[in-house]
């Protein structure tokens, strides 16, 4: 028999569960009773002796797993290398993970065993979903189907049940041959490679698909009515225009038609005229609204039917672009800084939190209604952190993504088009009017360049500007009296992001000329 071990020499641990350790005896237990960690797990030495060709085959697989993680999800082409294998491993590694951050009562809770799931319209999120859902179930864990939702539905149903976490398959605003997934925690925090993503591929690379011999429950749940109450009083009834407001809605085929329907059917001084809102696994035009091509027949409905606003969501609603009365782009930026106005005069001295490429008038105005101006790095979890850590009200991004505390501070391009509705309804002026006020600046937009060092490149560009006022939180941000910009390097590869701001866009284009040699080459 082996003489008893030390508690301090406890060093082994499950996948997934690397906080808790455990003993030499109840590692050998686990592989005894077949537990489902152990399956490729780096401390089984069962495994040790079997045939080099298995190795060989399971080395193989892991680079094509790899390659889907991303710093803020897990996306690729379907089906390869988003094939039905790779959606077991990672809904196998997710409940492992998951699963090992349970604490204290958590652990004897069955809600808190559960892993709500959702998918977007893709014609392969099913079949995704369903290896997803398997291998999560291999693991123990519980799953709560919730169908074909948006996003946010998704976090709203995880808050609403205790869940240890939630997974939505989808790839947002990507083309139809892309799929994905966004996975979330416990009160819908997000998972990132700061936040458990890592460990999950790690265990997703390493575990191949097999039979764990365990079969966890599996139901079915419809929160859609539940969501749209939640999300419908955010919308306001007073409204100090005597004519119906008019809004366009581009659904792009996605998961947002359903939830509109829902949460507007019935509203007073309301005229929804509906764009893409069928789903059946195909899409009038790639669900990004961010590219100029996949609105223009918004813009022409927009003007056809004289609407005070227009709105184009990501194929998940996770994000929008809106439209004003003239059928124009409004900037995500400038739209966030009407919003905060709002939100700070009904919540005096509250924080708004704002990416660093947000225009200064955001920071301005903020400022001038007596709220506090966070900015943080560019990235859904950044802002998301910052505003649980600061309980702000509201929060942006430059991608259209609109976050409130009131949502669990977590983004919904749903609530943001309420919102937007409130302002033009609450105040009676068009949103074009609105936007006037605030657009002091002008943008070159963010543009993509190649630098083979760009870590070189900063340090550049940090030494040539030396007499401005220098901010290195996500990339180099330099801020003169009459202009700004942001250089921030790519998450993967030699690029460099750059955005410059001022006065007029003359002036910022006249600025990103003499910025240029530092930059590389435009990609």
């Amino acid at each position: 028999m082996d003489a008893l071990q030390a508690t301090a020499d406890y060093h082994k641990f499950c996948p997934g569960e690397e906080s808790v350790k455990i003993s030499n005896a109840i590692c050998r237990g686990r592989r005894r009773s077949h537990h489902p960690s152990c399956n490729g797990c780096k401390f089984n030495d069962d495994e040790k002796g079997r045939d080099q060709t298995q190795t060989a085959d399971k080395t193989d697989d892991v680079s094509p797993v790899e390659s889907l993680f991303r710093s803020n999800e897990i996306r690729g082409t379907v089906p390869s290398p988003l094939s039905h294998d790779a959606a077991w491993r990672i809904g196998h590694a997710t409940a492992q993970y998951l699963r090992g951050r349970l604490r204290g009562y958590d652990r004897a809770d069955p809600n808190a065993r559960n892993i709500i799931v959702g998918r977007d319209t893709r014609s392969h999120s099913e079949d995704l979903q369903d290896a997803l859902v398997e291998g999560i179930r291999s693991s123990s864990l519980d799953v709560i189907d919730i169908g074909p939702v948006d996003t946010p539905q998704l976090y709203f149903a995880v808050n609403n049940t205790n869940a240890c976490g939630g997974i939505q398959v989808t790839a947002g605003d990507m083309p139809p041959d892309h799929n994905g997934f966004l996975i979330c925690g416990a009160k819908a925090a997000p998972v990132t490679t700061e936040t458990g993503l890592v460990s999950i591929r790690d265990i997703a690379t390493r575990v191949p698909r097999h039979n764990t011999g365990s079969q966890s429950r599996l139901s079915e749940k419809d929160f859609s009515a539940a969501y749209a109450e939640f999300v419908r009083p955010f919308l306001h009834r007073r409204s100090h225009r005597a004519e119906r407001v008019t809004v366009v809605c581009d659904a792009a085929n996605g998961t947002a038609g359903a939830s509109l329907s829902a949460i507007f059917k019935g509203a007073r001084k309301l005229t929804v005229v509906p764009m893409g809102f069928e789903h059946d696994g195909r899409f009038n035009h790639v669900p990004n609204p961010f590219d100029p091509k996949n609105t223009r027949e918004l813009r022409k409905l927009t003007k056809q039917h004289k609407a005070d606003i227009a709105v184009s969501f990501n194929g998940d609603a996770t994000s929008c672009i809106f439209l004003d009365d003239r059928g124009l782009t409004v900037r995500s930026d400038l739209i966030a800084t009407l919003l905060a106005r709002m939100f700070i005069e009904r919540s005096p001295g509250a924080a708004v939190v704002l990416d660093v490429r947000s225009t200064r008038a955001a920071v301005e105005e903020i400022e001038r209604a007596g709220g506090v101006a966070i900015l943080t790095r560019v990235g859904p979890s950044f802002v998301k952190k910052a505003m649980a850590e600061r309980n702000a009200v509201f929060g942006a991004d430059l991608h259209g993504r609109f976050y409130f505390r009131d949502n669990f501070y977590c983004e919904s391009a749903i609530l943001a088009l309420v919102h937007v509705l409130n302002l033009i309804t609450d105040t009676d002026h068009r949103l074009s009017e609105l936007v006037r006020s605030v657009s002091r600046y002008r943008s070159t937009g963010e543009l993509r360049f190649h630098r083979p060092d760009p870590d070189h490149a900063l340090r550049e560009i940090r030494a040539a500007h030396a007499d401005a006022h220098i901010d290195m939180l996500d990339g180099i941000t330099v801020t003169y009296p009459d202009w700004s910009f942001n250089v921030r390097p790519a998450e993967a590869g030699s690029y460099l992001y750059a955005m410059v701001e001022a006065r007029t866009r003359k002036t910022a284009d006249e600025y990103l000329a003499r910025l240029e040699p530092l930059l590389g080459e435009r990609a």
